[in-house]
């Protein structure tokens, strides 16, 4: 077979319509990351009626409003292949950015063994992993999706998903559902000054 006929068999997106020019392990990608938005949704309404604490309930009314913009302004241009007619929505957390450190003696935990026991810490939890999924199935669909402007849907909407997850976390700091210790001072200096930076990066 001669490069002429191997040539036969490629094409350049150029010469593609828009919504034609994904590639297969891209689609297997934004399926995987769609399903999680689609299983976030619904794990949303699940929990929205077992939460106790006003504050949170509203933090999942807000996430449930921007998710559900998110996805489908990812459909859209999954099927269109163009800018969609929404484009990437901001995300702003209500949560300030101060951490409380240090641990407080709890008690041990177990899981739930009837609905019942569920509450507002194991619901903020389950809220965490959701969107750590999310942002995880959204970075790995960015780095390799074939199509610009659905590469570029996904990647924008990353900083937002990390801005979701960051207020749980903050949430769960505050009522200390999520300690933070720290090291030993000394430890903590030695790990902060074991790299240094390179002299001159601009010559390498």
């Amino acid at each position: 077979m001669n490069n002429q006929q191997q040539n036969q068999n490629l094409q350049d997106s150029s010469q593609m319509a828009a919504k034609e020019s994904h590639g297969g392990h891209e689609m297997l990608d934004v399926h995987e990351a769609v399903s999680g938005v689609v299983g976030t949704l619904e794990h949303y309404l699940l929990y929205q009626n077992h939460i106790q604490d006003p504050e949170l309930k509203t933090m999942l009314q807000q996430h449930k409003t921007y998710l559900s913009q998110t996805y489908n302004t990812i459909v859209e241009t999954l099927q269109t292949g163009k800018e969609p007619a929404v484009k990437t929505q901001t995300y702003n957390m209500a949560q300030g950015n101060d951490v409380v450190y240090g641990m407080q003696p709890s008690q041990p935990k177990t899981p739930a063994q009837s609905v019942n026991e569920l509450n507002d810490q194991s619901i903020s939890s389950f809220m965490m992993g959701h969107l750590k999924t999310c942002a995880s199935a959204f970075t790995m669909t960015a780095l390799e999706a074939t199509n610009p402007v659905l590469r570029r849907v996904f990647a924008d909407s990353i900083p937002h998903v990390i801005e979701m997850a960051y207020e749980v976390f903050q949430y769960q700091n505050k009522n200390q559902y999520y300690q933070v210790p720290q090291l030993k001072q000394q430890d903590m200096q030695n790990y902060m000054n074991s790299f240094a930076p390179i002299q001159n990066p601009m010559a390498h």
